[in-house]
């Protein structure tokens, strides 16, 4: 291999297609691999590309982290743009994902994202692994008045129901099941459901508090939470999203990320400025808990998660707190210029 190489790599779970393409030449040749760091490692040391080339995806960062390593520039592609959509190929197999990042990249027409420091992205992960634990202890509550429901007993509602004394009222209905006769299995059914509330109500309780632990070690956490309204699950989810706000221009383009924004009608119609899209980041629907609350609220069965509301006038947003010292330095990955609205507005709870 030459310095000329470019080693696309299309990752998959459980086996990964190589395309080491030559620039000058044109040729590619394919390579299949097992996925795994040491032999991802063999591949770059053999081919000695003068660059590697990754779709962004769930192993684009340990793989990103290892070129880094092996000091080979690693680009992640954005597959959400408009060369990856399908109607754009006729064909899609790995092989074709492989050769489509190769030719971009020698094209010069890659389109990059930002990969976040390892740090960021464990935070971020253990941010979305809390909300799926929360997740497991709404549906054990709901589970526990299902089976209330179903005998015509009244259904527990309320915060008070899942108090020390709300669980003492409901695990007199209780019974291990296997001393449960026939006629009474719901009883049985309750103790596990109230078991696994029990359980989840743990693990959130533990990634809460190591989550907290971060939260009052960043400063960008402890300014948000200053502002009215943003409490410490929502501050660490801006900051943990947004990262670097230098890499915004605006506050117009963090809304546009965050997904706050929405496409204005006349957008099109304004000539030299591209369509304007929501980001990849949701922050619209991360949990939001007011200042000196004990739990986030969460979204009630039939009911969506909580949104994010305009704010008054003189309303100042997360957005426009981290946006505030952005800088002008283009950033792959950044939205476009033409993303539109007055930046992020301030997040309300719901009543």
């Amino acid at each position: 291999m030459t310095g000329t190489t470019i080693l696309a790599i299309d990752l998959g779970k459980y086996k990964c297609v190589a395309c080491a393409y030559d620039r000058a030449t044109t040729a590619a040749e394919f390579r299949t691999i097992t996925t795994s760091r040491a032999e991802v490692q063999r591949l770059i040391r053999t081919a000695g590309p003068a660059a590697v080339v990754i779709e962004a995806c769930s192993l684009a960062g340990w793989v990103h982290d290892l070129c880094g390593e092996l000091g080979v520039p690693c680009k992640v592609a954005n597959t959400a743009a408009e060369a990856w959509k399908y109607k754009h190929a006729k064909r899609k197999t790995d092989r074709d994902d492989a050769l489509r990042l190769a030719q971009l990249e020698a094209l010069g027409q890659l389109p990059e994202v930002v990969v976040p420091a390892k740090p960021v992205r464990e935070w971020r992960a253990l941010i979305a692994h809390r909300q799926a634990l929360v997740g497991q202890r709404v549906a054990a509550q709901n589970r526990v008045r299902a089976v209330l429901v179903g005998q015509g007993l009244p259904a527990p509602r309320g915060a008070k129901t899942w108090t020390a004394t709300g669980l003492a009222g409901i695990a007199q209905f209780v019974k291990p099941l296997a001393e449960c006769g026939p006629d009474e299995l719901w009883r049985g059914m309750l103790d596990l459901a109230l078991t696994a509330y029990r359980q989840a109500e743990e693990l959130v309780a533990i990634a809460e508090a190591r989550l907290d632990q971060l939260g009052r070690a960043d400063r960008r956490v402890r300014l948000l939470e200053s502002v009215p309204g943003l409490g410490p699950r929502t501050a660490e989810a801006v900051v943990a999203h947004l990262d670097d706000p230098k890499r915004f221009r605006s506050g117009r383009q963090v809304a546009a990320y965050a997904g706050l924004v929405l496409p204005r009608a006349d957008h099109q119609a304004r000539p030299g400025r591209p369509p304007q899209a929501a980001g990849p980041v949701r922050l619209g629907d991360a949990p939001v808990q007011p200042m000196g609350a004990g739990r986030v609220r969460e979204a009630q069965p039939g009911q969506g998660p909580p949104q994010a509301g305009g704010g008054g006038a003189g309303s100042q947003g997360p957005g426009e707190v981290l946006g505030h010292a952005a800088g002008r330095a283009a950033v792959a990955g950044r939205p476009g210029p033409g993303a539109g609205g007055r930046g992020l507005t301030t997040v309300r709870t719901r009543r």
